[in-house]
């Protein structure tokens, strides 16, 4: 549909998918074809090392460069992808947390995720009842925020600065088919992944020896295919526990852009497939 928008539109394609970033794992973030990218002309697609770490801010820096240069050109920035606390970053701005101290990131980081909930419920009792208990990264990133600015996450959260969402026509669509018909896409991604090459890509991740941590190395199937790579599951079980992954982040996206960007933003929710998509294009436009 974005490909379809771009070539009618003299658009340039922006990603805001956090995984599309790296160059090194086409096949298991979905990355554009090369017909693809023969069609129109896509931006920060591939440009990162899988050992470079990406915040939301970084991105956003990214993003507001091309932005600039495509509207310089004349032409129309696209923006594509899933990742909603990239978008929240460029349109809203981004609170201005100072850098965490390296020896409180590194003690936070290396506890349990068990360990730091019951800290956070002593210094920010807010944070720690709102987060999913199992959400390793956002507690550890409220916890390491308190502990080395004296400042609760939403207290800075409340500062933001940055944003460009008064500066642009914004002509947002959030797509959220049935979810019986997302899931089967999900399920149909997966396979096509391990056909097309993901095994060899996580192979080589892994022979790198990246950190865990990274970005890359919890990219949605990364971790259940690497569990095959090392001999520890089969393929059949990989493809199941990659496909349930897939289907679980499919279903946090679809809950957050049902509920957390503007209400006046339209939602699409047909299937993307046939008439529907010319539909979905109609409803872009339909503030012109």
């Amino acid at each position: 549909m974005a490909l379809t928008f771009s070539e009618r539109n003299n658009g340039v394609i922006v990603n805001a998918d956090s995984a599309q970033l790296y160059r090194d794992i086409p096949v298991l973030s979905a990355a554009p074809t090369g017909d693809e990218l023969n069609r129109v002309e896509h931006r920060l697609y591939g440009v990162l090392d899988g050992a470079a770490p990406c915040s939301a801010a970084d991105w956003a820096a990214m993003a507001k460069l091309e932005i600039a240069d495509i509207q310089g050109s004349g032409r129309l920035p696209v923006l594509v992808g899933g990742t909603g606390l990239y978008l929240r970053t460029l349109l809203d701005g981004i609170a201005p947390i100072p850098a965490i101290g390296s020896e409180i990131r590194e003690a936070v980081r290396s506890t349990s995720v068990e360990n730091n909930l019951s800290r956070l419920n002593h210094v920010d009792p807010e944070a720690a009842g709102r987060l999913n208990p199992g959400d390793t990264t956002r507690i550890a990133r409220a916890l390491e925020v308190v502990l080395s600015t004296g400042k609760t996450l939403a207290e800075w959260q409340g500062r933001r600065e940055g944003g460009i969402a008064d500066e642009v026509d914004l002509r947002p669509i959030i797509l959220l088919p049935p979810r019986d018909w997302l899931y089967r896409r999900c399920d149909q991604r997966f396979d096509a992944m391990i056909e097309n090459g993901a095994v060899e890509e996580v192979s080589r991740l892994l022979s790198r020896d990246l950190s865990p941590p990274l970005p890359i190395m919890r990219a949605i199937g990364a971790p259940e295919i690497a569990a095959y790579v090392k001999g520890s599951t089969s393929l059949q079980q990989t493809a199941a526990a990659g496909k349930q992954a897939t289907r679980r982040y499919a279903k946090r996206q679809y809950t957050w852009f049902s509920h957390q960007p503007p209400c006046t933003w339209p939602r699409f929710t047909d299937a993307l497939e046939g008439d529907a998509i010319a539909l979905a294009l109609a409803l872009i436009k339909s503030k012109d």
